[in-house]
């Protein structure tokens, strides 16, 4: 366990610091911007600020980093709507992106959603660090409820981000810990978290009893199995992630 603990508080260390850069460069056809920083990993996503003046400013896009250039340290930022404080009684601004408009990244990764299979795994990955503001998985649940999804979705991570503040959510599949971004859920890190799992609750450790299901639709159905089911939703925002791959293979197996 000490092994485990050192090196999960040694990977958080890599998540703790928010990054700001002014765009270099954008791209309106493709909607997406550039800017030079010392290292950041694909996936990783944030916002656009345009300064209007030294007390006001305004969120425009949200990002996240599509691609990096060690070489040249630059990062490619894809953008997209940002919804987080929209309130449709209130006027939308038309501002637009400019060259010299400040990026945030990485904004919220003290606050985290652990995905454990048991009680006991998910108590013994959060007390391993008091770096991560955890945020119970009561609290995602409860969405889930809402929606009428036993079986989460992107969309209800999406939710849980909005609601919350989380920028970060870890799956616990198979022995492995995945750090992964919670708007884009591109995974960030991959590490060795030897824990053993004597049981299983669907779809995740929650002290809430049965999620409330829609009807129908898609999320609607009770999840079956847990480690196939997350495996299957990295994989789908994770396509080119060939680790990622070869550990959910290794899972059929």
């Amino acid at each position: 366990m000490q092994y485990f603990s050192l090196f999960f508080i040694f990977t958080l260390t890599l998540f703790s610091s928010v990054i700001k850069s002014p765009i270099i460069a954008i791209n309106e056809e493709n909607q997406t911007a550039t800017v030079k920083v010392q290292h950041i990993d694909v996936g990783v996503s944030g916002f656009v600020i345009h300064k209007h003046s030294k007390t006001n400013v305004s969120i425009l896009k949200n990002i996240f980093v599509s691609a990096y250039s060690k070489e040249t340290k630059i990062a490619t930022l894809q953008m997209s709507e940002f919804k987080q404080l929209r309130q449709n009684a209130l006027p939308m601004g038309n501002w637009k992106v400019e060259v010299g408009d400040m990026v945030i990244l990485a904004f919220g990764y003290s606050r985290a959603l652990l995905i454990a299979p048991n009680e006991e795994i998910y108590y013994r990955v959060t007390r391993a660090t008091k770096q991560m503001q955890w945020i119970h998985p009561d609290v995602f649940a409860t969405i889930l409820s809402f929606s009428g999804h036993p079986t989460p979705l992107k969309e209800d991570f999406d939710k849980m981000n909005l609601s919350t503040s989380v920028g970060l959510v870890f799956f616990y599949i198979n022995q492995k810990l995945f750090t992964v971004d919670a708007k884009s859920l591109k995974v960030l890190n991959i590490s060795d978290a030897p824990l053993k799992q004597k049981s299983t609750s669907l779809p995740f450790y929650t002290r809430l009893g049965k999620i409330k299901a829609s009807w129908w639709g898609e999320g609607s159905d009770e999840l079956e199995e847990y480690a196939p089911y997350y495996c299957s939703l990295l994989i789908e925002n994770n396509s080119q992630n060939e680790e990622l791959h070869n550990i959910c293979s290794q899972d059929k197996n």
